[in-house]
């Protein structure tokens, strides 16, 4: 990079240092100090930057955050609607409020980290406040990708610790009383709680997807309510998956398939719409929760179930994460770890059974008698002579007895 150092004289006599140097598009940059200390420095750095490639052109920082936040959200085409309305709902009530008008190069890392804590401090929950974060960092680390700033200052901020509430489980006594109050959906509830669908890809089940003859579910599509309408899109982790069917709801969603095209929707309201998960709570599940004697209880909660219910009937962690649909066992068994405690405790007995039994055999061997073509004294076949110490490799070296008796 060329870049110089050159004093000038202004009008009323003083003096100033300017610095000049040319970008690696032929472009020219130049600053004007006081003092020649400030103008070399400010060349230095600039120096260091193109070496290190992250030298960004200071015009490119001036687009503010709300502005930089419209182009970075317009960008956001990977991910589903759904998600894409809760980064709309952080940052109209997060990250503008705080950062709108703030030019890209002004955000700083310690600024990032107060913004965080004082969120913590105004009644923002942990995962809130992570969800927010996590928001602004990917807008500011599509300015870095851009060139618009040298690093991203939202990375490595310090961040709440999240508490995973502990997973509310029904026994199947209290799943039949549920689905009993339920009524004519009593066949969803144990749908539910018996295979841990989501509740969106339960809603968009087709008939086609089901196969009574294997008992097995394709789930290959999700729905979700976003801003008052339905998007149908692929399953949370864009992946299909196949689950069980139990035996007692054959005969349920085969009087649902009766007379239904293989496209349509396998359950739906009395008017033939798709469910939404707000109104069948309010209408169905809520006032089941009430009838049956339970409190506390919510639709994911059938989904916990689900997973407690094929633990207790002897699955793996790996045949709950397939049926669950979770990305990895990882997953499944950071949610559901308290489940497996009692593999644990078996697992344990297990092992502690064959160090016993390892013990009561090793104690036979050691009293049973010795092989008889095994020598009764210490010595090997084909030993002679005396203890080893009082050998040696050069027979001219004569013991000290020897000496003395010759």
């Amino acid at each position: 990079m060329d870049g110089s150092i050159t004093r000038i004289t202004l009008s009323d006599g003083s003096s100033r240092y300017r610095a000049r140097y040319r970008d690696l598009g032929g472009r020219q940059h130049e600053k004007r100090f006081v003092r020649k200390l400030d103008a070399r420095r400010w060349l230095d750095e600039a120096t260091s930057a193109m070496v290190t490639q992250t030298w960004t052109a200071p015009e490119r920082g001036r687009v503010t955050v709300s502005a930089w936040a419209d182009q970075w959200l317009a960008a956001q085409t990977q991910v589903k609607p759904s998600t894409r309305y809760r980064y709309l709902g952080i940052l109209r009530t997060h990250v503008l409020p705080a950062w709108g008008s703030h030019r890209l190069a002004d955000v700083t890392h310690a600024e990032v980290a107060r913004w965080v804590a004082e969120l913590r401090a105004n009644g923002s929950a942990p995962a809130t406040a992570r969800q927010a974060h996590r928001v602004f960092s990917l807008l500011l680390a599509l300015a870095v990708r851009d060139g618009r700033i040298p690093r991203n200052p939202a990375d490595r901020v310090p961040l709440p610790r999240v508490t995973r509430d502990e997973p509310r489980f029904l026994s199947r006594e209290e799943v039949e009383r549920l689905a009993e109050a339920a009524g004519a959906d009593g066949d969803v509830i144990r749908l539910l709680a018996y295979t841990g669908l989501r509740f969106g890809e339960l809603a968009a089940l087709r008939v086609r997807r089901v196969d009574f003859l294997r008992r097995r579910l394709t789930i290959a599509e999700s729905v979700t309510e976003v801003a008052g309408r339905l998007e149908f899109g692929t399953p949370k982790t864009h992946q299909h998956r196949s689950v069980p069917l139990p035996a007692a709801l054959v005969g349920p969603l085969s009087a649902r398939c009766a007379d239904k095209p293989g496209d349509a929707l396998l359950l739906t309201t009395s008017a033939g719409t798709a469910l939404r998960l707000r109104n069948w709570r309010r209408v169905v599940f809520d006032p089941a929760v009430r009838e049956a004697g339970l409190a506390d209880v919510t639709p994911h909660d059938l989904r916990h179930t689900a997973a407690s219910l094929a633990v207790a009937s002897g699955a793996t962690i790996k045949s709950v994460q397939r049926m669950l649909g979770h990305a990895s066992a990882a997953m499944t068994l950071d949610v559901y770890a308290g489940l497996f405690d009692d593999d644990l405790s078996d697992l344990a007995a297990r092992m502690d059974a064959a160090a016993q039994e390892a013990a009561a055999n090793r104690v036979g061997v050691l009293w049973a008698r010795p092989p008889a073509d095994r020598p009764k004294s210490g010595k090997r076949a084909g030993q002679r002579g005396g203890p080893r110490g009082d050998r040696t490799h050069n027979p001219r070296i004569k013991s000290p007895l020897l000496c003395q008796l010759s």
